[in-house]
């Protein structure tokens, strides 16, 4: 049996839709069972991973977990994974540990890594770059009027596809690649450019990407609900890519034996959430 936390999340639920493929037992953890449906196969059990009394159940019968960086919880879940006796644990990392200054957000899965670490569980850390569902925020501006708007449009980036992400944690849990720490990227370095120029060629719409002020940009995330921390930080790495190339792995290809998904794929695969009708 396999344990999926976060299983509702975009990296979530293509393992646990993975694993179901593969001929697994899956097991998903969540705070209101009946709010989001499930497959028929999946066993849903109620828990929550900031109160650690609710995980015994979840952990009975579990050999394998696939860990969702929950910033404070992670102590109580691996107190109550060391008594389960969990075989492996795989957690959602980032790309930001390897970073030379990690930042805020580099710090806090930096954190959660040396716990999983110190816990004495045997661990995979799977480390990805930024994810391509984070242009979905652009969704709005994209279905009223066209126009996207932010800072540094030409700092680039390798986002990678959650559907990569799932593949890479589910080959980890199923070949039980112990103490490995895989660093993800997608197949192509793009600007902010670039990509609203796929969306826009993907959906069959003009759409363009305006700049706009650093702050003007940094209180709208503000009123989003983004920490200021996060923010700036964000801010600052599309400051220092402004104009540079990203980096690419081939990790995915690596460990699955498939290509990463491109971001036309990607977006071809999200068509209806920038409001075009899938072909």
């Amino acid at each position: 049996m396999i344990l999926v936390t976060g299983g509702t999340g975009n990296v979530g639920a293509n393992i646990v839709r993975q694993l179901l493929d593969a001929g697994e037992k899956v097991r998903v953890i969540t705070r209101n069972p009946g709010d989001r449906s499930f497959p028929d196969e999946v066993e849903v059990v109620p828990g929550d991973l900031t109160r650690p009394e609710t995980l015994a159940e979840a952990l009975s019968g579990v050999d394998r977990a696939f860990l969702f960086p929950v910033f404070n919880a992670v102590d109580g879940f691996l107190e109550a994974a060391r008594k389960a006796d969990l075989q492996h644990v795989v957690l959602l990392s980032s790309s930001t540990v390897t970073f030379p200054t990690p930042g805020w957000i580099g710090e806090q899965h930096l954190r959660l890594e040396r716990a999983v670490e110190a816990s004495g569980l045997p661990w995979t850390f799977v480390r990805p770059d930024a994810f391509m569902t984070n242009d979905l925020v652009w969704a709005p501006q994209i279905i009223n009027g066209g126009v996207v708007r932010g800072v540094y449009g030409n700092a680039a980036l390798a986002p990678v596809d959650p559907r990569d992400i799932a593949a890479v944690a589910v080959r980890a849990l199923l070949d039980r690649r112990v103490g490995e720490a895989y660093l993800l990227t997608g197949p192509q370095s793009l600007t902010q450019i670039d990509r609203v120029r796929i969306i826009a060629e993907t959906i069959g719409r003009p759409l363009r990407f305006e700049e706009q002020p650093r702050e003007q940009f940094r209180d709208q995330m503000l009123l989003h609900g983004m920490p200021a921390p996060v923010i700036d930080e964000l801010i600052d790495g599309f400051a220092a890519r402004d104009g540079k190339t990203a980096q690419t792995v081939p990790t995915v290809k690596e460990v699955t034996g498939r290509p990463a998904f491109t971001y036309a794929q990607w977006a071809a695969h999200h068509t209806a959430d920038f409001g075009s009708t899938p072909a």
